[in-house]
């Protein structure tokens, strides 16, 4: 299985940092293919609505910067971790800036979809989308479970689904475990 993991921490020497190095490994040894982005190393400019993604450069933002890098990272694996400190209440503003650079993905036409409005899909395929936090001492189950929920609705929105919320303080080894039986 392919698995990109978009790294939202900023911090480069964190405890999660650690963490993530750990599960990578683990997820290696049972023979998966990680790819890591630690998203504060590449030039992630922000989205500025401009929808050229959709009219200029279909599927492409036209903004040269690492976005096209992570887009890549995420339609060719089979599960995508989306990986983040809880920063007053929410995952990190790096990995929300990626979120929003995910928007080429789809295509700027709408469906139904069980009863709701959404873009069509762009590609035939998407990975899954996991979610791993790491709640530190700020974070509570609200928190998480907050969190847990924008982030389904980004998945749905994104043609997949969040396939489950992991945090940071669960032993890296059982982790890896879940991550593999979910994909």
């Amino acid at each position: 299985m392919n698995i990109a993991i978009l790294n939202g921490d900023s911090e480069a020497a964190s405890p999660f940092q650690a963490y993530l190095l750990k599960l990578s490994q683990k997820l290696k040894d049972r023979g998966h293919t990680v790819i890591k982005l630690d998203l504060a190393t590449l030039n992630l400019k922000g989205c500025s609505g401009c929808w050229g993604c959709w009219v200029k450069t279909p599927g492409e933002c036209v903004k040269h910067d690492g976005s096209a890098t992570v887009r890549r990272a995420i339609i060719d694996s089979d599960l995508t971790l989306l990986a983040s400190p809880i920063t007053m209440g929410f995952t990190s503003a790096l990995l929300k800036r990626a979120a929003d650079q995910m928007v080429p993905l789809i295509h700027p036409y709408f469906v139904v979809e069980g009863g709701e409005i959404h873009h069509r899909a762009r590609y035939a395929r998407y990975p899954l989308m996991a979610l791993l936090l790491d709640a530190g001492e700020q974070a509570d189950a609200e928190d998480i479970e907050m969190t847990t929920a924008i982030w389904r609705r980004t998945a749905r929105n994104l043609k997949t689904r969040l396939a489950f919320t992991a945090v940071a303080s669960r032993d890296a080894e059982e982790v890896a475990n879940e991550l593999t039986l979910v994909a």
